[in-house]
């Protein structure tokens, strides 16, 4: 080991992710790029950055401007949603022209010019959340303490342009499930001509309160969350027009979608979600989801009655998916949906085109100079920028094998592409190359050695990983399975993330470490994604078997005598699942904020694959691990943030309870004040070392 080793770094860099530049914006004349970027890979502060004429400038670094202070409530909620691990400005917005910037320090309210570079702070009524400047830049709208407020960018005329009518009540704000499982982080629109706002109010009052309490400081009472797990009510959404003159115009949003499906053993048709809303060029557009996620209509709002008419009823047996980005409207193509069948892709509805066939779009970039730019992979381990000209068709922008990503604005790609070697932020200008943006992050002390393989009858794809000094026929090594293998999340790429040196550190330590993307995860297509419809747990885990004997295959030196699996939150929940069912494959397993009974999970995210608990309570008996803890005949060792409000601390107690009950002896591991993103240095890094001992431990001694 080096005087700091892979461990350390990785809790000192917040896994890698200071110094990296993101939230990438183009002005609509190409000529400037905003972002946000720490100063160093170890500085944990949120600088505010403009690219412009080949060259960087500072516009607003928080620790200059004496903004210290704790965040809104709301906001540091928003931030755990979005799993933000640094501070200072991780966020900001701007009005059409990128000349006005809005961003909160510690609740309150700042702008910057771009053109002037000095930091204003803006006086507010109370703690401000989520500011964003109308399309003039005259006017600012923000949340605070739920209600949606606008001030003038001067900082006069600050007034409430919609109040919360109970305490569970808010304007502008996201729920818990449109955040963490829709992904939907914005709950307020300006209209084109900044005269009016669509906003969604959130009524929470119908959704079960559950208590989050620190053990670690009982002197501090438990906070309440509002959560909807599997099967409970939803909060209430409704969407609305307001208007700067005091006007508000209540939006007539359906109640049940016109078709049922009896095909499925549970149709709910009755409207919950609001997947997208917005505004068009002339009204709004939203698009809302039934409970059972068969159905959803894109609809266009009339923003003077709130009258709505139904533009596109998009429909599947399984579950609806819909590509981040998406609608959006071109006068080229129309509007342009995600599709449904076969491979995940793009309809352009003015003209009947699709993307090609085997082509799995990962997410719309955007338009610029009457083109389409979109992110999509031909190989799952691969994903490529993409344009699309109604009159020359479509072309692949990147090459080199990685993670290619982009922001656009007229004749401007800002291309964000994370390689095997790292991440580049090149800007062009008309294809060509005008500068490129500083990536400050560090390399990790341990250089990852993946092995791409695809394995098996079912092509999985997979990362092998051997100890960087191994020589072959040298001795066996035993395995460690290190998986998330869910909905929503690929491992298996080739692109500098963080799990790789994590897996290599591990396998430096006299391990081969597998990792596998299996049944479930994204970039193969619908029937990939769909195989796990009604059991979420059997299929990963037979795709993890099938890969350890697949790569024993090809690589001998593999001992498949001594398996260990490690992995968090669905991994996790793999990792226990594994030991429970197979046994005869893995002899050891580490189980991270594991949702171990799947009732106590959200209901958008556990309703899409397997219907209502009251309904099928088959499918949620078969894929808890509570319901099987007798089962358990190796070693476990289970951690939980105690903090968690993504997956409760709940599953790992009743898991225990459970196991205790059956007299299963395994290891708990409570991380006091921690959530779902363990990040603190002293924590993560001392994590990773238990977690080797453990494995080692438990695969020198296990029983046979």
């Amino acid at each position: 080991m080096t005087a700091e080793d892979l461990p350390l770094q990785f809790a000192r860099t917040k896994r890698f992710s200071l110094g990296v530049p993101r939230g990438f914006t183009v002005s609509p004349d190409g000529e400037r790029v905003l972002f946000v970027r720490t100063a160093s890979g170890r500085s944990t502060t949120g600088l505010l950055w403009l690219h412009e004429n080949g060259g960087e400038r500072l516009l607003a670094d928080p620790l200059a401007l004496g903004a210290e202070g704790e965040v809104p409530e709301a906001e540091r909620i928003r931030r755990e949603r979005a799993r933000e691990t640094s501070g200072g400005i991780v966020s900001y917005a701007t009005d059409t022209a990128v000349r006005l910037v809005a961003f909160a320090l510690a609740g309150a309210l700042w702008t910057v010019r771009t053109d002037e570079g000095v930091p204003r702070p803006v006086p507010t009524r109370g703690p401000v959340v989520a500011p964003r400047p109308s399309p003039d830049g005259t006017h600012i709208a923000y949340v605070s303490e739920g209600a949606l407020w606008v001030v003038r960018a001067d900082g006069t005329g600050d007034r409430a342009l919609a109040e919360p009518e109970g305490p569970e009540i808010t304007y502008g704000l996201s729920d818990h499930v449109s955040s963490e499982s829709l992904e939907r982080t914005r709950s307020f629109w300006w209209s084109p001509d900044g005269s009016a706002l669509l906003v969604v109010r959130v009524d929470n009052t119908p959704v079960q309160r559950w208590y989050i309490s620190d053990p670690a400081h009982p002197e501090r009472p438990p906070r309440a969350v509002r959560y909807p797990a599997a099967g409970t009510a939803n909060a209430r959404l409704s969407l609305h027009v307001v208007g700067l003159d005091g006007g508000r115009v209540d939006v007539a949003l359906p109640e049940k979608a016109a078709e049922s499906h009896p095909d499925g053993a549970w149709t709910d048709p009755a409207f919950e979600y609001v997947v997208h809303a917005g505004w068009s060029e002339a009204a709004p557009l939203a698009v809302v989801q039934t409970r059972d996620q068969r159905s959803a209509y894109l609809l266009r709002v009339d923003p003077a009655t709130g009258a709505t008419t139904t533009l596109h009823h998009l429909r599947d047996a399984a579950w609806l998916e819909f590509v981040p980005g998406t609608p959006l409207s071109t006068p080229a193509t129309g509007l342009v949906l995600t599709t449904q069948e076969g491979t995940r892709g793009l309809l352009m509805t003015a003209t009947g085109v699709r993307t090609p066939e085997g082509l799995y779009v990962h997410e719309l970039l955007g338009t610029a100079d009457g083109q389409l730019y979109f992110m999509a992979a031909e190989e799952p381990t691969e994903a490529h920028v993409w344009s699309y000209d109604p009159g020359s068709g479509f072309a692949r922008l990147t090459d080199e094998p990685g993670v290619h990503h982009a922001t656009v604005g007229a004749g401007t790609v800002v291309l964000d592409s994370l390689t095997p070697d790292g991440r580049t932020v090149t800007v062009l200008r008309d294809g060509v190359p005008a500068g490129r943006i500083r990536v400050l992050a560090e390399r990790p002390v341990t250089r990852p050695r993946p092995r791409f393989l695809t394995l098996g009858e079912r092509e999985l794809r997979a990362a092998l990983y051997l100890p960087a000094s191994y020589e072959p026929g040298a001795r066996r090594l035993p395995v460690i399975v290190h998986s998330y293998s869910g909905p929503g999340a690929q491992k298996v790429v080739k692109a500098a993330m963080w799990h790789h040196p994590v897996n290599q550190w591990f396998a430096d330590q006299g391990f081969a470490v597998l990792a596998v993307d299996g049944r479930g995860t994204p970039g193969r297509d619908r029937a990939w994604e769909t195989a796990i419809h009604g059991d979420q747990l059997m299929p990963v885990i037979e795709d993890q078997a099938d890969a350890v004997r697949a790569a024993a295959e090809l690589f001998p030196e593999l001992d498949t005598g001594r398996v260990a699996i490690r992995g968090w939150s669905f991994g996790g929940y793999l990792a226990a699942g594994a030991v429970l069912h197979r046994p005869d494959v893995f002899h050891a397993a580490v189980a991270g904020a594991a949702p171990t009974d799947l009732r106590l999970y959200d209901t958008h995210w556990k309703e899409r694959f397997l219907g209502h608990p009251d309904v099928q309570p088959d499918h949620y008996e078969r894929c808890s691990l509570v319901a099987h803890a007798h089962k358990l005949t190796r070693p476990l060792m289970l951690v939980h943030g105690m903090a968690d409000d993504n997956v409760a601390p709940a599953h790992m107690l009743r898991f225990s309870a459970a196991l205790l009950a059956a007299g299963r002896p395994h290891t708990v591991l409570p991380l006091a004040g921690a959530t779902h993103l363990v990040a603190q240095e002293g924590v993560i890094d001392t994590l990773l070392r238990l977690d080797l001992d453990f494995i080692k431990k438990s695969l020198d001694h296990r029983t046979v």
